[in-house]
C-alpha cells in the first residue's frame, strides 16, 4: 500500500511540475520571441521534462548526508547532486529525440562549454538554484499536502484522468514528429522545433502544426529555406570577421618587422 502511495505521490509531482514548467517556458517565449508559441512537443500544457525533474528533486531531497558533519556543505553537496541529476534526465531526453527523431527540443550551442548543444554549465547552474529553491521552499510545504491528496479517492480519479489525455496527446504528438523525422531524414537536417514553430505563419498556439500532410510539407519546406538562408548569413559573418581579424594580425606583424628594421642600423 505504501508503494501505491508513493506512485501517487510521484504522478501528482511530475503533472504539477510539468504543467508549472509548462508555464514558465510560455513566458519565456513570449519574452525571446515576441508572440505566443506552446512550448515542447507536446499539445497540451505539459512538459515532461520540468515533471521529471519534479519527481528527481523530490527523491533527492529525502536521501541521508548527515555523514557530511558540516552542514552547510551538506546543503551545497546535495543541490550539486540535485543539479547532475537533472542535467542527465535533461540530456537524455535531448538526445533521444536528436538520435531518434532529428529534432532539437531546445539549443544551447552557442552557450559556453555546451554539449552537443543539449547541455551546458549555465544551466546546470540554474537547475542548481532551482533546486535549492525547491529544498527550502516547497519541499517542506507539500509533504503533508501530498499525504493528503494520496488519501482520498477522488484524487486517484482525477491523476488517471490526466494521463489518460496525456497519454492521447503522445500519440498525436508522436505521429506529427514521425512526419518531421522522416523530412529531416530526407533533407539529412536536425530540426530545432522552436525554430520551426516560430517560422510558422498563422501558428496556432494550441494546434501548433499543420496535421494535413501537404500543409506541414509546406511548413517544413519554407522552414528548411529559412534556415539555410539564415546559416548562410551566419558563415558570410563569420567569414568577414576571420578576415578582419586577419587582416589586424597581419598589419599588426608588418607593423613590428618595421620597427625591428628601422632599430637595426646599417653596418659601414
Amino acid at each position: 500500500m505504501n508503494f501505491i502511495y508513493l506512485l501517487l505521490k510521484l504522478a501528482f509531482l511530475f503533472c504539477t511540475g510539468s504543467l508549472l514548467g509548462w508555464c514558465l517556458e510560455v513566458v519565456y517565449r513570449r519574452w525571446a520571441h515576441k508572440k505566443w508559441i506552446n512550448p515542447g512537443f507536446l499539445t497540451g500544457p505539459c512538459l515532461p521534462l520540468y515533471g521529471f525533474s519534479l519527481v528527481t528533486l523530490y527523491l533527492l531531497a529525502q536521501i541521508d548526508l548527515s555523514f557530511i558533519t558540516n552542514p552547510r556543505l551538506e546543503k551545497l553537496v546535495l543541490f550539486i547532486v540535485m543539479s547532475i541529476c537533472i542535467t542527465i534526465v535533461e540530456y537524455i531526453a535531448g538526445l533521444i529525440f536528436i538520435k531518434g527523431m532529428k529534432i532539437k527540443l531546445w539549443d544551447y550551442s552557442k552557450m559556453w562549454g555546451n554539449i552537443q548543444g543539449i547541455i551546458c554549465p549555465l544551466f546546470s547552474f540554474f537547475w542548481m538554484l532551482l533546486s535549492a529553491f525547491y529544498y527550502f521552499f516547497i519541499h517542506p510545504r507539500i509533504l503533508n499536502d501530498l499525504d493528503w491528496f494520496v488519501h482520498h479517492i477522488a484524487f486517484s480519479f482525477v491523476i488517471g484522468f490526466y494521463y489518460g489525455v496525456l497519454m492521447i496527446d503522445i500519440i498525436h504528438s508522436f505521429k506529427v514528429a514521425d512526419r518531421i523525422r522522416k523530412f529531416a531524414k530526407e533533407k539529412q537536417v536536425v530540426i530545432k522545433l522552436e525554430n520551426f514553430k516560430a517560422s510558422i505563419e498563422k501558428n496556432n498556439f494550441i494546434l501548433q502544426f499543420h496535421t494535413e500532410l501537404d500543409a506541414m510539407k509546406n511548413d517544413l519546406d519554407q522552414y528548411y529555406e529559412k534556415a539555410k538562408i539564415r546559416l548562410a548569413k551566419e558563415k558570410a559573418e563569420f567569414e568577414q570577421k576571420e578576415k578582419v581579424k586577419r587582416e589586424k594580425t597581419e598589419k599588426k606583424i608588418a607593423a613590428k618587422l618595421e620597427k625591428k628594421e628601422h632599430k637595426i642600423k646599417p653596418l659601414k
